[in-house]
């Protein structure tokens, strides 16, 4: 008999400010390439991020994967760490790193991700605006 997989899904925002910026580019270049993302000043966003967890239902829970466990877990490494901060400036994993959306969400996955049990799959999607934004991982 095939497994039962089921996706359970928690929902999050957190406030943040970046800058948008290749050290090895000229002024010039960054400005063309970012734009106003670019702003020296830095600019904020206000993310929206779903967690999505998929696997087998625990049959003594019946949860695939506690969303209070869940909820803790995302507040933890995520809206602790990045609510409220300037990304570049604030924050370790972007000091180095340039904190575009698709960065963001690589990093909010392996963070969460080392926290969950093996059997469960994943996904994180991430709106940086109302019309713009990312998922991670995607399959094929």
């Amino acid at each position: 008999m095939e497994e039962k997989r089921v996706a359970v899904f928690r929902k999050e925002h957190f406030n943040a400010a970046h800058r948008l910026h290749n050290p090895h580019w000229s002024d010039e270049k960054n400005k063309a390439v970012f734009g106003l993302c670019n702003n020296p000043n830095y600019h904020g966003h206000n993310y929206e991020l779903i967690v999505q967890v998929t696997g087998p239902i625990d049959p003594e829970t019946g949860y695939v994967v506690d969303l209070k466990y869940l909820s803790d877990l995302i507040k933890t490494h995520v809206t602790d760490r990045f609510d409220h901060k300037n990304l570049n400036l604030d924050t370790e994993e972007f000091a180095q790193l340039n904190p575009t959306a698709e960065h963001i969400a690589i990093v909010i996955y392996e963070k969460l991700k080392a926290n969950l049990a093996p059997q469960l799959d994943l996904k994180i999607r991430l709106y940086e605006t109302e019309r713009n934004f990312v998922e991670y991982p995607v399959v094929g």
